[in-house]
């Protein structure tokens, strides 16, 4: 048992001759290692992207409802018609005419 530890510590199942078995078994254990650890960073990588992106969304979602509102207020008539007074236009007091159209068949 001391012996084998203490074999074991040495690294010789690296040197012996059947060492070509532990090689490729260390080898492998390596390569699924690099790739689990790329694989890893990939997909941190990927989610720092969608915070961003969250974050971005959030951003313009209340852009657009600035815009949206600072919109409305300018299409109130109240609005429209203070602009306009400036350049003469003021609202008509006469009620608009209704044009009825017959149509013969």
């Amino acid at each position: 048992m001391k012996s084998s530890i203490f074999n074991l510590l040495k690294g010789d199942f690296l040197v012996n001759k059947d060492s070509f078995k532990n090689w490729r078994f260390i080898l492998f254990v390596v390569a699924l290692l690099l790739l689990m650890i790329a694989s890893s960073h990939s997909s941190d990588k990927k989610v720092m992207e969608i915070a961003k992106l969250t974050n971005e969304i959030k951003e313009l979602r209340a852009e657009f409802l600035d815009k949206r509102s600072i919109s409305m207020g300018m299409r109130l008539e109240s609005t429209v018609r203070k602009k306009v007074i400036d350049l003469g236009i003021k609202p008509s007091e006469q009620p608009p005419q209704v044009i009825k159209v017959i149509s013969k068949k």
